[in-house]
């Protein structure tokens, strides 16, 4: 399940980067951000209900915060930013999220381990050269700041509200969604993105592309996501942001004939191993916490790092 789990998180989520800029061709930004949270975050309530899971009126507050922290925030900037700039462009904006994770783990006194910084900042600097080389008009300086801004309530959508949701996966998953996404339509509505929108206007491809996002984008890779957080610190997590542009890069290529130049491939080397070295130190980790929980009662060892249960 966790391998499984990371798949999801690291190629789906890479594949939705180029889904969001079809269903954004003839479907209003927000409007159809809104549509694929709220439908999806229905389906795992109703699921959650089939299993007699229901959400207490308590819990509905941190669901709501974390709707608006996880998806309200950060989607409304992504499908906004993503009529101006490429896909792939915005997949690399959105690998900046394991720094803020960092950040704020850290103010909150859960120290990284030093390989855990070291893997963070030479993936960084592949997102840098990756960033760099693509950055040509001013223009785009607003909408990247954009994703980046959502990027940072992401994060902190992650490390505070997650774990104050119910233990339910369903319900966990399930609630922000729908929070975020009934957020989404009301700001749609507000900005006036339904006036002069016709339904027989949508394009075949934007509404596959909705479909993607729905079922795969949402339902399973945040479920997955949802999960891995309770086994792993969020910043390991959050290695799928430096993922994910790979694989946005590579979809772009092939589909949309984006060009792949060396800097895009020496850029990918530098952050595989960036991940690589993240990835092994949570290996370390709970290798260590395996050997300290056989260490017999009045030994010296150290405890469990209390990101691990986030």
């Amino acid at each position: 399940m966790i391998l499984l789990s990371y798949f999801a998180i690291y190629v789906i989520w890479g594949s939705t980067f180029l889904a969001i800029r079809l269903a954004v061709g003839s479907i209003p930004p927000l409007l159809m951000m809104g549509v694929r949270c709220t439908l999806a975050g229905l389906v795992l309530l109703g699921l959650a209900a089939l299993r007699r899971e229901w959400p207490a009126a308590r819990d509905w507050r941190p669901g709501l915060a974390a709707g608006a922290l996880m998806f309200g925030l950060p989607y409304a900037a992504l499908a906004w930013a993503e009529v101006r700039i490429s896909s792939g462009m915005a997949a690399l904006l959105v690998a900046t999220l394991p720094f803020w994770l960092i950040v704020i783990e850290w103010a909150c006194g859960r120290r990284p381990s030093a390989r855990t910084m070291t893997g963070l900042g030479i993936g960084l600097a592949g997102v840098v050269l990756l960033v760099a080389d693509s950055v040509s008009a001013p223009a785009s300086v607003l909408p990247m700041a954009a994703i980046v801004a959502g990027e940072l309530a992401w994060a902190a959508g992650s490390v505070y509200l997650q774990p104050r949701l119910p233990r339910s996966l369903a319900l966990n998953a399930g609630m922000p969604l729908t929070a975020g996404g009934v957020l989404l339509l009301l700001g749609s509505a507000s900005i006036g993105e339904l006036r002069g929108f016709n339904v027989q206007t949508v394009t075949a491809s934007s509404l596959l592309a909705l479909g993607y996002l729905i079922v795969f984008g949402s339902i399973l890779a945040f479920s997955a996501y949802m999960f891995l957080l309770r086994r792993a610190p969020a910043s390991r997590v959050a290695t799928h942001a430096y993922v994910n542009p790979l694989i946005a890069v590579a979809l772009g290529a092939l589909a949309v004939n984006e060009p792949i130049n060396a800097s895009i491939v020496t850029a990918s080397v530098v952050i595989a191993s960036g991940v690589a070295l993240v990835l092994g130190a949570g290996h370390a980790e709970h290798d260590g916490a395996l050997v300290s929980a056989r260490v017999p009662s009045g030994a010296n060892h150290r405890p469990v790092s209390a990101s691990a249960k986030i």
